[in-house]
């Protein structure tokens, strides 16, 4: 037996097919791209006895073999592709045990193309709740398949899956119906002009628009064997449609009982309280309320376990290893550098937990569709709320899942505004200016910085939303399309799902942000530490001659020829240079330097500080005791007060801060046009607003 089987989890959208994943691959997974396409692809390992590994690729969600949108080109491009290494030896089709009817439709397409499906009939636990039950020996015959009744809630059936899977092999791969008795004639015709492919596999490359460039076929004489209209083809198609589900149907009444008497519907009322028009939006509110208050009090022991536990490492590691130029890349660059993205993992993980639990829970779906009410007042598509909302962990897969809008006009629009929507990488500067900031009060029961902190995200979906609506009126957009979603059935959010998402996420932030941190700690380490001319290399000779007749401690004399280092340092030099440009905006050539490293990911801010403050110091201090520390050398005070963090805030929350959403920007929209357009507004946006918000407020 192979060492390895190839397995494709194939189902519509919202059958639970994440949560069979989970169960099978545990965090034995990964995320990535399909090669050339900006379209995510989820893939795990399975081990099954006798050390037989399945590779688990969880497919994007389609309703059918009938692409309409990119990512489910994605299934049947890989279905049609035998060469592709990730070609399935066997496929799961995840059934959702409430929608059996409507699944049904892809397995029978996907039995037509030979490849041997087991059908995981998935949420089993609710059949007698909903009054459910199947003849499985009966649907067995009659889709000529192996069915599994899984639940991952109760995690049973999962077992059963894992043995169907190693026994693919005994699984039949005839189809389950004649398909092409829609029209005989023609795929006669069809099979005898190809006699080496199965017909079904032609009919879909004749039929669907999508790169068919690796499937098995002579391109040139499939072209030329179209001799029907795209009106017949059609026609053709939903004729197809209509058979399969006569099929289905005929099956079901036998194979599937519902007894209505006992189906218990809590569903239709939440939804009245949830989506309606003004508790819907009331409720949200005070959910995100809460989220945001929670990542505050719950978050800040472990933060400040972790802010001291760096600063105490960055000080044993200077006391504990020799004096040198390596030594202190380590304590001053390196430990610093990581310290400033570390601290944030536990509000990033409570960020990600809530999202999680929304997601899992079905209520997402249903701020999406409360959301589109307010969405097509400003001329976007409802569909362009999945990206908005989905911004807040990140732009860039918010950015991809705008593949889903099939109007040109309407997915740039989104793409273009998306980058305001407040996301993860934005939270770490958020999170510490605010607490430098913003005073410790709270107003019925709730914080300053909580409401701070929300008030931020509404400004940045507000001001997206409003861009929207410039654009529509600059690119005179006449939407046509509509805007349809799936209401998911509420449930329970499922702890090892939450707990698997948690952690993804949060480790892929981590490693994504720790990688760029640490080469930038390294870079700015090395250009705070050295520097040209004698004003660097003679600092402590010119320091102490300047100080000599003035009676200062020794530890005044050593922080003042670091000061007088990192100024002269090569940093500070480009850092002096800048300042005419930043200090309108309350910021020093410090701040400057962070600015300008963090185009290369915003998050970056904080590790840049920490790495800029460490260099030259001995004192085992936080980094936010440091950043409170800093004087304004024009002003006087502190460098971080009112005006200059509320500047700061703002510059951030409106700022093009990100290479990689550029880049994924360019790639998408297949033009460097729109990604520069998108770095130079919304920068010269940021910096008129925090320059009249520092001029206004100080």
């Amino acid at each position: 037996m192979a060492k390895q089987i190839n397995v494709a989890l194939i189902g519509n959208p919202n059958t639970g097919k994440t949560s069979v994943f989970n169960a099978l691959t545990g965090l034995n997974q990964k995320v990535g791209n399909y090669p050339g396409i900006t379209v995510e692809k989820k893939q795990g390992i399975c081990k099954l006895p006798r050390g037989v590994k399945a590779h688990i690729l969880d497919l994007p969600g389609t309703y059918s073999l009938n692409a309409s949108s990119i990512d489910e080109s994605v299934v049947i491009e890989l279905l049609l592709n035998k060469n592709d290494k990730d070609f399935p030896d066997v496929a799961i089709l995840i059934s959702d045990v409430e929608n059996l009817k409507r699944n049904l439709l892809l397995f029978t397409q996907i039995k037509d193309l030979e490849i041997p499906v087991i059908l995981a009939i998935n949420m089993s636990d609710r059949m007698n709740y909903k009054g459910i039950s199947l003849d499985i020996p009966y649907l067995e015959e009659k889709l000529r398949t192996k069915i599994a009744l899984v639940s991952t809630r109760r995690n049973s059936g999962i077992q059963e899956l894992k043995d169907l899977i190693l026994s693919y092999k005994t699984i039949p791969t005839t189809p389950c119906l004649d398909s092409s008795a829609i029209d005989q004639e023609y795929f006669d015709r069809l099979s005898k002009a190809f006699p080496n492919q199965l017909v079904y596999k032609l009919w879909l490359v004749i039929t669907q628009d999508v790169n068919f460039g690796k499937t098995e076929r002579k391109e040139a004489s499939i072209e030329s064997f179209k001799t029907k209209s795209k009106s017949d083809l059609k026609r053709l198609q939903q004729k197809e449609t209509i058979k399969r589900y006569q099929f289905i149907n005929n099956t079901l009444k036998v194979g599937q009982t519902i007894d209505a008497s006992k189906a218990k519907d809590l569903r239709s009322r939440f939804d009245r309280v949830l989506t309606h028009k003004f508790w819907g939006y009331a409720i949200f509110a005070i959910i995100l309320l809460t989220i945001f208050q929670a990542i505050y009090d719950w978050a800040e022991y472990p933060m400040d376990l972790i802010d001291r536990s760096f600063a105490s490492l960055s000080e044993w590691t200077k006391m504990t290893l020799p004096e040198g130029a390596f030594t202190n890349l380590i304590a001053e660059g390196i430990i610093p550098g990581l310290g400033g993205i570390v601290i944030f993992i536990p509000q990033i993980a409570f960020l990600f937990l809530f999202i999680a639990v929304l997601e899992e829970s079905g209520y997402m779906s249903r701020v999406v569709f409360l959301m589109d009410r307010v969405m097509r007042r400003f001329g976007l598509s409802g569909k362009s709320v999945v990206p908005l909302i989905s911004g807040t962990a990140c732009a860039i897969p918010a950015i991809m899942a705008t593949r889903n809008i099939e109007n040109w006009k309407e997915r740039l629009i989104t793409i273009l505004v998306t980058p305001f929507t407040t996301c993860s990488a934005r939270l770490p500067v958020y999170l510490i200016i605010i607490a430098l900031v913003i005073p410790e009060g709270r107003i019925i029961g709730l914080s300053y910085q909580a409401l701070t902190l929300m008030l931020l995200y509404l400004i940045g979906f507000g001001i997206a939303v409003f861009s929207a609506w410039l654009l529509n009126k600059v690119l005179k957009i006449r939407t046509k399309t509509y805007f349809v979603i799936e209401m998911p059935n509420y449930k329970l959010p499922l702890f090892k799902n939450v707990v698997i998402t948690v952690i993804e996420k949060t480790k892929s932030f981590v490693f994504g942000a720790g990688k760029i941190i640490l080469a930038i700690s390294i870079i700015l380490w090395f250009l705070a530490s050295y520097g040209p001319g004698d004003q660097f290399n003679k600092a402590e000779e010119l320091v102490t001659s300047e100080y000599a007749t003035q009676n200062i401690s020794e530890e005044d004399l050593h922080t003042k020829i670091a000061s007088h280092k990192l100024e002269h340092s090569f940093i500070g030099i480009t850092g002096r240079a800048i300042e005419p440009v930043i200090r309108p905006l309350g910021y020093d050539w410090k701040i400057g330097i962070a600015l300008l490293s963090s185009f290369a990911a915003r998050e970056v801010f904080v590790g840049t500080l920490a790495t800029i403050y460490s260099v030259g110091s001995d004192e085992e201090e936080t980094i936010k005791n440091r950043m409170a520390g800093e004087v304004n050398p024009i002003l006087g005070g502190p460098l971080f007060n009112f005006a200059s963090g509320i500047s700061l805030l703002l510059f951030y929350a409106f700022a093009m801060q990100c290479m990689s959403t550029l880049a994924i920007v360019k790639r998408e929209t297949n033009s460097w046009k729109w990604p520069i357009l998108q770095l130079v507004i919304m920068t010269a946006f940021a910096y008129i607003v925090a320059l009249i918000a520092f001029q206004f407020l100080k």
